[in-house]
């Protein structure tokens, strides 16, 4: 069954229009806690980013699962990956956040975490979309839910933060600059760089409920990069609006993204022995990237864009690391979903056991040039089904020799195929994406 309201990340988009809307939010919750109590007694923690509409869609989800006699116990702003983690030290049924991640303030949605702190699966989604198209009910008075407060949320995430990296670990000497996005990193960031020893100077960690993301964090890195260079810093980390993308800068003030980040993690366990299995990119992800693992000997797949898909492929070959050229990075070896803090620590921990800097330790990756054409059709068939596109495409791959990649895809948004080709000859590279682009639009025609 096709899904009527959940995405790839939740149910998303923009405040007061339906879905995202006060009495779309009481309905969900009501609808949740059904769900969720059909696996016995029902506990669910809730937690937002710091955009102003999470007070109001937090009080509808409150009533919501109260009514159908869940248990709530509310988190205040808190980092997505700290309601995963959360849920399953409190053994909960589910964490729920109220969040539109690195989107504007005048979008938000809802994101669902199981009690194992893993993305809900396919059947609990659609039950709760069935639950939505019936009547709402609240169970008798001597059920319904009650409502707490951890005082203490921050303070455990921050523990378990720094519980991933070795517990003698200092990072005396090292200076970051951190972006906060104004979001829900705001607080607790800066105190784990800070506990572990680094010098932290902190950028957009004043959030007033509408500056989220506004010029800031990982989606707009020209502030950080401006702030590592006049701090004279070592490196500086950005993060998004809900604390599961980050991305970096090294202290020349050059950005370093998910690719590069991945690589750096994972090389480093590779070193120490301690990498299970390989790598999960996306079709996005750069071949450099790939090339890079494989001259290390480390397998690398590919999935769907999307974090939940490289998580679903991590879990079915049982390995450990993946992960966006975004910034969303998994590290199933400390956590179960992308964790933007856990992964920075884990970056910063390579740098310190190969005591170089971030703009040395990225060098053994070379991103090979990407060139992308957008080309826009009127309907009907997909060019991409044209014998002479897939005959072409064929081609192109194989005359790289494995050392470049051609993928062809329809935009999910817009009449467009998005031509991309990747390999290590910049000239060649756009010879190819333009041919392709070229017989694209003549088969389009």
């Amino acid at each position: 069954m096709s899904k009527k309201y959940f995405g790839t990340d939740g149910i998303r988009g923009r405040v007061g229009e339906y879905p995202i809307t006060p009495d779309f939010m009481l309905k969900l919750g009501w609808a949740a806690g059904m769900a969720f109590r059909k696996m016995g007694a029902c506990k669910v923690l809730v937690g937002k980013d710091t955009r102003i509409s999470g007070y109001m869609f937090e009080s509808a989800l409150e009533a919501g699962l109260t009514s159908a006699g869940a248990d709530v116990m509310l988190l205040g702003p808190m980092p997505t990956p700290a309601i995963a983690y959360l849920a399953r030290t409190f053994q909960a049924e589910a964490g729920i956040v109220i969040s539109a991640s690195h989107n504007p303030h005048d979008d938000n949605g809802i994101k669902f975490f199981s009690g194992r702190g893993t993305k809900l699966p396919d059947e609990l989604e659609l039950m709760i979309e069935e639950l939505l198209d019936t009547p709402m009910t609240v169970v008798e008075s001597s059920k319904i839910g009650k409502v707490s407060r951890i005082n203490d949320a921050s303070g455990r995430y921050i523990e378990f933060c720094k519980s991933s990296v070795p517990t003698n670990t200092s990072f005396a000497g090292l200076k970051i600059v951190i972006d906060c996005a104004h979001g829900a990193t705001y607080k607790v960031a800066p105190s784990v760089f800070r506990e572990l020893g680094a010098e932290v100077v902190v950028l957009s960690a004043q959030p007033n409920g509408l500056n989220i993301n506004d010029n800031c964090g990982s989606t707009h890195m020209g502030p950080l990069q401006a702030a590592v260079l006049a701090e004279h810093a070592d490196l500086g980390i950005a993060f998004d609006g809900d604390g599961d993308r980050v991305l970096m800068v090294d202290h020349t003030g050059a950005i370093v993204d998910g690719d590069e980040l991945i690589f750096i993690i994972a090389r480093d366990l590779h070193e120490r022995g301690k990498l299970q299995g390989g790598v999960v990119g996306t079709l996005m992800s750069n071949l450099g990237l790939e090339l890079a693992l494989a001259d290390l000997g480390i397998p690398f797949v590919r999935a769907n864009v999307g974090d939940r898909y490289v998580i679903a492929e991590l879990l079915e070959r049982n390995w450990q690391v993946g992960g966006e050229n975004s910034g969303h990075v998994v590290c199933f070896n400390h956590t179960t979903t992308g964790d933007a803090i856990i992964a920075a620590l884990q970056v910063l921990m390579a740098l310190k056991t190969r005591n170089e800097g971030l703009a040395q330790t990225r060098q053994a990756l070379r991103k090979c040039p990407q060139v992308l054409i957008n080309v826009r059709f009127g309907g009907g068939d997909s060019p991409l089904d044209h014998p002479a596109v897939k005959e072409a495409s064929k081609r192109v791959t194989e005359a790289m020799a494995g050392r470049g990649r051609v993928l062809l895809r329809k935009s999910g948004t817009e009449p467009l195929v998005r031509v991309m080709v990747e390999g290590e000859d910049e000239t060649q590279v756009r010879s190819y994406a333009e041919e392709l682009a070229k017989l694209v639009t003549e088969v389009s025609a």
